[in-house]
């Protein structure tokens, strides 16, 4: 059995693949405001970015305080009416959690989504019982690809960054993970290989990795 390692987990893109129906959210929330932002300006300013970047970004100008509480809850409740009636785990996702937990391994959810779209969908999958820390955006003062919400997670989970592996599938994801001195596996789910930092390994689901090859990263 495996001593004193964690596995940490982003959600969007990691736990599901959840982008297609951000992006949708988004499309509906900036229609209304006159104007439909392209996939590939999505993919630049949208995946793995927070909710405040997101929102100064595209209206061009700062949003933050109250102003930026009503936009965020706005957006967030239009996801959560498109995916809740589809939510679907990755691929392996479900058996490669429970030989881990098997393993010995402590895992972490940490998430740049507000907490109502991770209790929707940890509690909607039944998967909360796999997790021994769980940080939304509210838990961090700096999001990522500050290495914060990593550096948290780890502590909360007892071990050093260095001894847990990250599975991310964004350029500021993978970058915080890699800050924080972990091991960093990327998910293809949004980017190509090329478009992330370099990973110790790349994968398009949960089924294309085992236990033994994430023991493996360590040594």
């Amino acid at each position: 059995m495996v001593q004193d390692k964690g596995a940490i987990f982003d959600m969007d893109g990691v736990i599901c693949h959840t982008n297609p129906f951000h992006s949708e959210a988004f499309r509906i929330f900036f229609q209304k405001r006159g104007f439909i932002p392209t996939e590939e300006e999505f993919a630049l300013h949208m995946y793995g970015k927070n909710n405040r970047y997101i929102f100064s970004h595209f209206l061009q100008r700062p949003v933050e305080g109250e102003e930026l509480l009503r936009l965020e809850d706005e957006k967030e409740s239009l996801f959560r009416e498109i995916y809740r009636e589809k939510m679907s785990p990755l691929p392996g996702l479900m058996p490669f959690l429970t030989e881990l937990k098997s393993a010995g391994y402590r895992l972490a959810v940490a998430t740049s989504a507000p907490y109502p779209n991770l209790e929707m969908i940890i509690d909607g999958l039944n998967i909360r019982h796999f997790f021994d820390s769980i940080l939304t955006s509210e838990d961090v003062q700096r999001h990522k690809p500050d290495p914060e919400v990593y550096i948290k997670s780890a502590l909360n989970l007892g071990l050093k960054p260095e001894h847990c592996v990250v599975f991310e599938d964004s350029y500021s994801g993978v970058s915080a993970g890699l800050s924080a001195g972990a091991k960093v596996v990327g998910l293809l789910t949004s980017h190509t290989r090329d478009e992330l930092p370099e990973c110790s390994r790349y994968i398009n689901h949960f089924e294309e990795i085992t236990v033994p090859e994430v023991e493996g990263l360590f040594n």
